[in-house]
């Protein structure tokens, strides 16, 4: 029987580039941008998102060439099985399984506790639970349902930016009154502590940040499985990443910037607020939360659709029980989809009863599993364009091929692996490494202990 590589096509163009958009614009952006301000300062902030917005860049090439030649629902952990090896692909699939579940368990507290601002007498889990029926019913009940529901949390996020990159930009030189200025800014706050005022290391520090801020953007290979027209769609999307992720996070930075003194950037309030607040706008608190749990909302619902995927790519490569393949009339794979829910929720649980164990661990590995994934989808696109050639194809056969190969996917392999090693220089963030890297040697461990298992069975 012929391996089935796809789910059901319902994906239009429109949605997977607000997909690609929406998995980008997180939490992260609206809440602890400002410390990434308050560490890097201005100019350290703007190069360390300028670094990330092309890092980002990169690896999207070299996903292009390898969605488009195989849209294959699953996408990445697929590639790497075939093309790295099968304890890799199995590696890569249950990282971002597991990033994704836990960011699950997350958002459905912050949705909890953004709703009890409004509603102080309602316990947070009430309100946890009721997203959690809201978002589980949305993916439930097609691919269109979630890819519909996805377009429009991303429009609002974007329509909130563009506002902030205007009204910021109009308060920047005066043309809007801010409190407590008796002039317009305009740049002094990039020049006025010197260009780094807590010295060039901290770029570096706050590069993990971003790269992490960045993550979901490679969401886009995970939809090429459902997409109508993945050859004309799946580059359309890639080719606008990079303006995309200047103008939204660089540009949002510039201003947040060239407004906030760094001493008075952090995350106790979110950047947003301040920003608003200060241009006098009514009700600025008001409405930055709705905006914030509506990208809330988004990366719970991407976050679901992506770690439901995953899990029925494994079952489809045959790695994980056959139970995970089965889907509904709709294509739905619905144990998948109760599986990652119920993972969402034990992340739920452990960060509520084991905060500083259980929760402190999955929280390290899930923070370094997105990057780890990046250096995948690179490598992957190398041994493909070598084994690809090597089968005696040709190149202008490529409906798509990553520009200026091999330097690109080398590139992103590289600068993707010492955003890592980084990670080294930063006591706070030095953890992460601790946990990943022996969780990743029993990811392998367990797989090819498994093999041997199974073959030895058969045998």
């Amino acid at each position: 029987m012929a391996k089935q590589t796809h789910l059901n096509r319902q994906m239009e163009s429109r949605h997977v580039l607000m997909i690609s958009l929406g998995g980008v614009i997180g939490t992260g952006l609206f809440l602890s941008s400002g410390y990434t301000i308050h560490e890097a300062g201005p100019i350290g902030t703007l190069l360390a998102y300028t670094i990330g917005a092309v890092l980002v860049y990169l690896v999207m090439l070299c996903l292009g060439e390898l969605a488009v030649a195989m849209p294959y629902t699953g996408a990445f952990h697929v590639y790497a099985k075939k093309y790295i090896g099968p304890g890799t692909g199995f590696t890569v699939a249950i990282l971002y399984w597991l990033t994704w579940t836990i960011a699950l368990g997350s958002e459905f507290t912050a949705a909890g506790l953004i709703m009890q601002h409004w509603f102080p007498h309602i316990a947070t889990w009430i309100w946890s639970l009721v997203f959690m029926v809201v978002i589980f019913t949305v993916n439930a009940m097609s691919v269109r349902w979630f890819a519909e529901a996805e377009f429009w949390f991303a429009s609002i996020k974007v329509v909130a930016i563009i506002a902030f990159i205007i009204l910021g930009g109009l308060a920047m030189v005066g043309v809007l009154h801010l409190q407590g200025h008796a002039h317009a800014p305009f740049l002094s706050n990039y020049y006025k502590n010197g260009w780094f005022p807590n010295g060039f290391g901290g770029v570096f520090t706050t590069m993990l940040t971003v790269n992490f801020a960045f993550s979901g953007t490679e969401l886009i290979g995970i939809t090429a499985g459902e997409t109508k027209d993945p050859a004309h769609t799946i580059p359309t999307a890639i080719r606008t990443t990079l303006w995309r992720l200047i103008i939204f996070f660089v540009g949002s930075m510039f201003v947040m910037a060239a407004l906030i003194p760094y001493q008075q950037a952090g995350v106790t309030q979110s950047p947003f607020v301040l920003v608003f607040k200060a241009i006098g706008i009514p009700y600025a608190a008001d409405i930055m939360n709705f905006v914030v749990l509506t990208a809330i909302m988004s990366a719970a619902n991407s976050g679901l659709y992506a770690s439901t995927r995953m899990l029925w790519s494994l079952a489809n490569e045959g790695t994980i029980p056959k139970i995970f393949k089965r889907t509904t009339k709709r294509d739905v794979p619905l144990p998948a989809l109760i599986t990652s829910m119920l993972g969402g929720i034990l992340a739920l649980l452990s960060s509520v009863y084991a905060a500083g164990s259980v929760y402190l661990v999955l929280v390290s590995i899930s923070g370094l599993a997105v990057v780890l994934v990046w250096m995948a989808i690179a490598l992957s696109e190398i041994n493909f364009r070598k084994a690809y050639l090597k089968a005696g194809n040709k190149l202008e056969d490529l409906v798509y091929q990553t520009p200026g190969y091999p330097v690109v996917p080398w590139l992103a392999f590289i600068l993707s692996g010492l955003s890592c090693l980084l990670i080294w220089f930063d006591p706070n963030q030095r953890i992460a490494l601790y946990y990943t890297l022996p969780f990743v040697a029993i990811c392998y461990l367990g797989y090819y202990c498994h093999q041997k298992f199974t073959h030895s069975k058969e045998g």
